[in-house]
């Protein structure tokens, strides 16, 4: 028996099991290293994750948190929104509440709603990010550089750092830029933080 981390997929409604997609994108990462060529060490030295832990990924033993699928995004040079679509087929012109895939991760108190998943053609996607309060998610490169960036949050307040700047938002307000380097969120509390974020690829 596969032991699984907390770290799922929330689907809802749908027949198909978290195990199921977490075994799909297990799959799919496995095809991109090889695709390029890469041995288990060679990505190991590229993400700074250990070989092993990469190994348990590709066979599905774990479940990525969202700061280690970060990590395999920027060097596969595709969003977490683009590489979670490609284990899934395509999304319809229409994406219905019920149907907009939610991404938990547990450990870092981080939910992430696809509300317009990627799209062949277009350049642009909206998620809705959750953090439960003292949630700290922090990330090292950005999976595409120059990647721009709308975040307006709905409630709570987050706390923002990119490009070696921070800002402390509340509901209402809209940050805006184009990434280059690292970035962090941070619900400091009392609540949870809710905020929608409009990623264009450059």
């Amino acid at each position: 028996m596969v032991r699984r981390v907390s770290h799922i997929w929330d689907i809802i409604p749908d027949v198909r099991s978290a195990e199921e997609l977490d075994v799909r994108l297990a799959e799919r990462l496995a095809e991109l290293r090889v695709e390029r060529g890469w041995p288990l060490d060679e990505l190991a030295a590229r993400t700074g994750v250990s070989r092993s832990t990469l190994s348990r990924l590709e066979r599905a033993e774990i479940s990525p948190t969202a700061a280690l699928l970060n990590k395999l995004c920027a060097v596969y040079e595709r969003t977490l929104s683009r590489l979670l679509a490609e284990v899934e087929s395509e999304p319809p012109l229409l994406v219905r509440a019920a149907e907009q895939r939610v991404w938990r991760d547990e450990e870092s108190g981080f939910a992430r709603r696809s509300v317009s998943p990627p799209h062949p053609g277009l350049r642009g996607e909206v998620v809705e990010g959750t953090l439960r309060p003292g949630a700290d998610i922090a990330y090292d490169v950005p999976p595409v550089p120059g990647l721009e960036q709308h975040i307006w949050v709905l409630e709570g307040t987050v706390e923002i750092a990119a490009n070696g700047r921070a800002h402390t938002l509340t509901a209402g307000d809209c940050l805006r830029f184009v990434l280059w380097g690292a970035s962090r969120f941070h619900c400091p509390g009392p609540g949870p933080a809710r905020y929608v974020i409009l990623v264009v690829l450059p």
